[in-house]
């Protein structure tokens, strides 16, 4: 494992840096530094002194040790004082003061007097250190300190170091303040020092869920599963020891606490009294929080005694008062290590016991969890499946989906152990009802394949000779959960099976979800004139039958399917009609698939600012719903950070990337690629390694799309056209469908690929490797091909929309920059093409057009497109392209900013200089200058002329001379 990284400290790090800033201007301050133990006291500190080190401060440190009840007087002063008597740098400094030997020496005189000399003459030790260079003090683990520690730590700041004139002395001193019980001696003391101006408290607060990932990523070299990251997260709580512990035994453990952890935790919990610790056994079965009735019940004791305990574990800070009269563990992992540390009869007691007593009491839906939990532990199976179901009926009703899923995945693992007579009764407690219930809930969690091992697991158990129509529902719905994770075959093949297996005839809303379903399948497999037929028949019943959301599923359907799709005015009516429906008939789903396509519409034709609104009404739907986590709320997420990063909006994409990040499931990881683009178009790189996180897990369609995007472009910016033709190889061959359509993305992929290309083709060429160039040339039509065939044949059977016909435009202008240079025709209707609204990509475009206007000698209009650039690069933070138009402006001397200089050479003639003492012929010089070999070999002639050369190579030599030009590094293999 890594070294433990400092992350999520800035704003402590600002502060305490500030203070030694402040001490190296000659001013003394003091800060007291409190955090619960492991969130990373000594790693701040360790930073601070680092840095104050290399600063050229004097840095001392002194640690505090738990020595129960005997402590030895002045440790961390004499630690401090062993470090300087082992630098000759010191030796003068210390032998002006010999009073301060008696620490050495370990001398323990209380006299008043000679105490009082101690502490003077350690103040004025400090004193002289800080007039040599400014210095600074670290106290580590003051919640150990001796008494002797303590007081003379009150006499530096109060009266000693800090009440200098001139200081130039920083003090930081750390403390646990989960430790500082009601009568722990250092509290007393603590509220005295923070009453001194020269003295701060600064607390370190717990790190937040994305700093605390971040952290488990940078200690383990290995990609972990964003299912481990997440649970280390979870349990850690932001203590940065704790994460760094549970990874360390993410391959030993099996989801206890890591033996070492729990010894550290359970040491705190050993030392109150024997009742104290009953209470706390107690009160970790019933779970993280406890009301106060229910321990003192569970407890068995009499009022008196629990409060007497509970006041003990308060002191300690081992329990923490919450809302209503309850009581919590300060840390969820000290309650799992008391809780691992029970008999198992006791625990089973225990557990019995508060199930019993929560049954009794009114019930109350939101307790269900509770009592499942309780029966299960206490091995009363037939009650706990009981009270699991009912927390799933609940869970239901309040639109929470994981915790739907997770109580019905309890029903049914408890199912074969209960008697058939002991099981709930009645209409949908059957075992594969349950089953399509809790595949249809993973489903609304986002936990694509997990819906799908749930229904493959209602298939297995249905028989469908005695119940034909409960068949076809298990297999429309297993067809529907195989499109989600793109298993597009299997899905058609179910999908004609529950056609099969029940009737049109007479007609019933189970064959109308069958057919809409198929209507879905068959769409995805290619056979578009089969979805358009069964969708027409389907929607005929729908009406004829009333069943209005099926009729709003297939409307979708048909928006999609006839015409110019959902971006013509027929389709959109088609889809405000379904959205209507859908939302008449309560179906949020089939609501949420409409908003979706209505926003897609709008954004493939180009109206970027009226999609918004749709996704902002379909993301509000799916929370009111509780589907935030289903696909199509996914897709929405991903297509509003599009639509931000693509309108110029990226410190918003960014923003709304990191909220969106704290609720995502694991499946939900594409829809950041937008927040990924802003920090590769930024200069930022670790995109492209979240990017290719997304391809670890089982295949998914789109995150293999977001992933092909971001590393194909991070590959074309790195100047790595290997790289990047072979990702949008392997990208486009995973998401060609099954009927050979290659995906909509191809030509973008294409565009990316084709820049690097002819990047790489034109410095071959330049270069006079005119093979080289040729063999990329072969590799650009080979892409261009590959677009322009993509942009004729799409996956949707539609014409390019605005997006995807900019795409085409740019690849076709990066082609003849490959293989004949760059055309100024292309390039302004590549950029004419992007004005559909995509604010970096026409400046890209810009760019490039600017480089052939250019080579094209029309300088003027050139300037105003690199002007134009230069102003949105710098707008939207693109470093990379902000960088390359510089250059280009130069370069091309499309300003005149240059510093004036003593050489006898104008600008363009040191330009042309330094090209010559690299080899360059006439040629080569005016394709990398944007002019014709003729003006060059003018240039040429002038430079000779001037510097009194006879050859090129005199005149370099004579440069070299005379300093007009700098020998270039060289390297050696």
């Amino acid at each position: 494992m890594a070294p433990a990284p400092l992350i999520g400290r800035e704003h402590e790090l600002a502060r305490l840096l500030g203070v030694l800033e402040r001490a190296r201007a000659g001013e003394a301050r003091a800060v007291l530094v409190a955090g619960d133990a492991g969130v990373g006291k000594t790693r701040v500190l360790d930073e601070i002194a680092s840095r104050g080190a290399a600063d050229g401060m004097t840095v001392l440190t002194g640690h505090c040790v738990d020595l129960g009840d005997v402590g030895l007087p002045y440790l961390p002063f004499t630690e401090v004082l062993g470090a300087l008597a082992a630098d000759p740098r010191f030796a003068d400094v210390l032998a002006g003061h010999p009073v301060v030997g008696r620490m050495l020496g370990g001398g323990t005189d209380t006299a008043r007097d000679s105490r009082l000399q101690l502490f003077e003459g350690m103040a004025a030790l400090l004193a002289d250190l800080a007039d040599t260079a400014p210095l600074l003090l670290v106290l580590e683990d003051l919640h150990w300190a001796d008494q002797s520690s303590r007081d003379l730590l009150r006499f530096l700041l109060s009266r000693g170091v800090l009440q200098r004139p001139a200081g130039g002395v920083a003090l930081l001193a750390s403390y646990r303040a989960d430790d500082l019980h009601r009568r722990h001696p250092l509290r007393a003391l603590l509220a005295e020092l923070v009453r001194l101006p020269a003295v701060e408290r600064l607390e370190l607060r717990p790190l937040d869920d994305t700093e605390v990932a971040e952290l488990v990523r940078a200690l383990e070299e290995r990609p972990l599963p964003e299912t481990t990251v997440r649970r280390i997260v979870e349990r850690a709580e932001g203590n940065a020891f704790y994460a760094e512990e549970l990874l360390a035994a993410t391959d030993t453990e099996a989801g206890g606490v890591p033996s070492g952890l729990a010894d550290v935790l359970l040491i705190r919990f050993e030392q109150p009294s024997e009742t104290a610790q009953q209470v706390l056994r107690t009160a970790a079965v019933a779970g993280r929080r406890v009301e106060h009735d229910l321990l003192r019940d569970a407890a068995g004791l009499p009022e008196a005694e629990l409060e007497s305990a509970l006041r003990e574990a308060l002191g300690r800070q081992l329990l923490v008062p919450g809302d209503g009269d309850t009581y919590s563990f300060r840390h969820a992992l000290a309650r799992e290590a008391v809780y691992a540390d029970l008999l198992p009869g006791e625990r089973s007691r225990l557990h019995g016991a508060f199930a019993r007593l929560l049954a009794g009491r009114p019930r109350r839906a939101e307790t269900a969890a509770e009592r499942a939990h309780h029966y299960r532990e206490s091995h009363e199976l037939a009650e706990a499946l009981t009270a699991s179901l009912e927390a799933a009926d609940h869970a239901r009703r309040v639109g929470a989906p994981a915790e739907e899923l997770r109580h019905l995945e309890a029903v049914l693992d408890l199912w074969p152990s209960v008697e058939p007579s002991a099981r709930p009764s009645g209409e949908g407690h059957d075992r594969v009802t349950l089953t399509l219930r809790a595949s249809s809930a993973a489903a609304h969690a986002g936990e694509a394949h997990r819906a799908v091992a749930l229904t493959r697991s209602a298939l297995a158990g249905v028989d469908q000779q005695e119940d034909s129509e409960l068949a076809a529902r298990v297999r429309y719905t297993l067809a529907g959960n195989l499109m989600t994770v793109d298993n597009l075959s299997a899905a058609f093949a179910h999908s004609s099976e529950a056609l099969t297996l029940i009737p049109a005839d007479p007609p019933s809303p189970t064959w109308v979800w069958a057919a809409a379903t198929h209507v879905l399948a068959a769409r995805q497999v290619g056979e578009g004139q089969t979805a358009l037929r069964v969708a027409h028949e389907a929607l005929a019943v729908a009406e004829r039958l009333g069943v209005t959301d099926a009729r709003a599923d297939l409307l979708v359907s048909l928006a999609i399917l006839e015409g110019d799709g959902r971006r013509s005015p027929e389709g959109r009516a088609r889809l405000r009609e379904a959205r209507d429906l859908a939302r008449t008939a309560g179906n949020a789903a089939v609501e949420l698939r409409a908003l979706l396509h209505f926003a897609m519409g709008s954004y493939e034709a180009g109206e970027l600012e009226e999609c918004l609104p749709w996704l902002t009404e379909g993301l509000d739907r799916a929370r009111r719903a509780g589907l935030l986590s289903s696909s199509y709320p996914m897709e929405m997420r991903y297509l509003r950070l599009l639509v931000l990063y693509t309108l110029g909006r990226w410190d918003e994409c960014l923003r709304a990337a990191a909220s969106d990040a704290d609720m995502l499931p694991p499946a939900g990881g594409y829809t950041s690629g937008p927040a990924w683009y802003v920090s590769l178009a930024r200069g930022d790189l670790t995109g492209a390694d979240r990017a290719r996180a997304l391809l670890e897990g089982p295949f998914d369609w789109m995150a293999t799309l977001i992933a092909g995007i971001v590393l194909t472009d991070a590959a074309a910016l790195a100047g790595d056209p290997e790289a990047a033709v072979e990702r949008v190889r392997s990208t486009v061959e995973a998401l060609t469908d099954e009927a050979g359509f290659r995906p909509d993305v191809t030509v973008r992929l294409a565009a990316l690929a084709l820049s690097a290309v002819a990047d790489r083709a034109v410095e071959l060429r330049h270069g006079g490797d005119e093979a080289g160039a040729g063999r990329w040339a072969d590799t650009a039509t080979e892409l261009m091909e590959l677009a322009r065939d993509s942009a004729a044949h799409s996956a949707n059977r539609t014409p390019q929309g605005p997006e995807g016909m900019a795409w085409l435009a740019r690849a076709e202008a990066e082609w003849l920059r490959a293989t004949t240079g760059p055309d100024v025709a292309a390039w302004a209707k590549a950029v004419a093409a992007v004005d559909y609204g995509d604010a970096y990509e026409r400046a890209r475009c810009r760019y490039r057009y600017a480089e052939a206007l250019v080579t094209a000698e029309r300088r003027e209009e050139a300037a105003v497109e690199a002007a134009a650039v230069r102003e949105t690069a710098a707008r939207l933070g693109a470093r990379p392209l902000l960088e390359r138009v510089d250059a280009l402006i130069r370069r091309a001397r499309l300003s005149d900013t240059r510093e004036p200089t003593a050489s006898p050479l104008t600008a363009r003639e040191q330009d042309v200089l330094r090209l010559l003492a690299r080899g360059r012929s006439n040629r080569q010089i005016g394709e990398e200058l944007f002019i014709s070999g003729k003006t060059a070999s003018v240039h040429v002639s002038n430079i000779l002329a001037k510097l009194g050369a006879a050859s090129r190579g005199e005149a370099v030599a004579v440069a070299y001379r005379e300093g007009l030009i700098a020998p270039e590094a060289t390297t050696s293999g």
